[in-house]
């Protein structure tokens, strides 16, 4: 049975934090235990998964050094498939994902004696982006949806000049992307088999949607609120529908719940946690790890 656990932002840090993914990938194996530096044990969690938490799974894990010191914590992104994928062939301790679990991943994971559990760490708005120069500044999630699935190629179609639109998305292994596309190109209707426009071009990388947009005026994209500059992108506001209120993705309306696109981000593990896994967990919930968390420019969790 699956258990949830519920309980901005430091652009300058974020190449020292995507650097420093080398400094902390410590050896290790699953589950075992070595010796640090003064010979008393130590213990290794292995980290791996969704793009859009890396930057915070990095930071927690740099931080946690100080906090317990014979924990090492090896963290790589990848996508949350990558992630929940090694979490099921038992190659890491957590698995990191922008999206749930499907049911025939937990069905898969299950077939390999692994029983999954859901633990939620922060919340993050998924916002969509454009160039500056576009003078578009929302959109319904039924005009996203023609737009991603090729039905509306022109910006003029949606207020804006008359200009081929550009579409920019993650790859598919992305967490984000199967969000992007079961919430916005199939409009989260269960029996919609819509999918992205052949000429979508697929980026490995939040970084890599963030540039293209950048850089190509007609260019249209979304990323994890974290991820987005205001002074260099610009966040569309998003309604519902034609009746419903544009709002625009912040911290707050992403925590108050009145933004569109907002979605829990989450940790994976082999069953219920124990041990120095339990006790990092505890603690990326705590107050100070949630702090991290907004810091990086994502919404925290309520902590008592």
């Amino acid at each position: 049975m699956k258990t949830i656990f519920r309980g901005v932002s430091i652009r300058g840090k974020k190449n020292l934090l995507a650097f420093s993914i080398f400094l902390i990938l410590f050896t290790g194996c699953r589950g075992g235990d070595d010796s640090d530096t003064n010979g008393g044990p130590s213990r290794a969690i292995q980290n791996k998964g969704s793009d859009t938490i890396v930057n915070i799974a990095l930071a927690w894990a740099e931080t946690y050094r100080d906090v317990d010191p014979s924990v090492s914590i090896a963290v790589t992104g990848g996508g949350s498939g990558t992630g929940i994928a090694s979490l099921i062939n038992g190659t890491v301790d957590i698995a990191n994902a922008s999206r749930s679990m499907k049911e025939s991943e937990i069905e898969n994971a299950r077939s390999n004696d692994v029983e999954p559990v859901e633990h939620v760490v922060a919340i993050d708005a998924l916002a969509v982006i454009v160039n500056l120069e576009n003078p578009v500044s929302e959109l319904t999630i039924a005009q996203l949806a023609d737009i991603f699935t090729g039905r509306i190629t022109n910006w003029s179609e949606v207020g804006g000049n008359d200009a081929q639109i550009i579409l920019v998305s993650r790859e598919t292994n992305s967490g984000t992307h199967v969000y992007f596309l079961e919430e916005v190109v199939r409009k989260g209707e269960q029996e919609n088999s819509d999918i992205f426009a052949p000429q979508t071009l697929l980026m490995p990388s939040s970084v890599g949607i963030t540039s293209e947009v950048r850089r190509n005026p007609n260019a249209i994209g979304y990323d994890g609120l974290g991820y987005v500059d205001p002074l260099h992108e610009k966040m569309l506001s998003i309604a519902l529908d034609g009746e419903s209120p544009y709002v625009p993705p912040t911290t707050m309306t992403a925590k108050e719940g009145t933004y569109p696109l907002s979605r829990d981000l989450y940790m994976y593990t082999a069953g219920e946690p124990s041990g120095a896994i339990a006790e990092y967990l505890s603690w990326i919930l705590s107050p100070p790890g949630q702090k991290i968390v907004e810091d990086l420019g994502f919404v925290p969790l309520e902590t008592k």
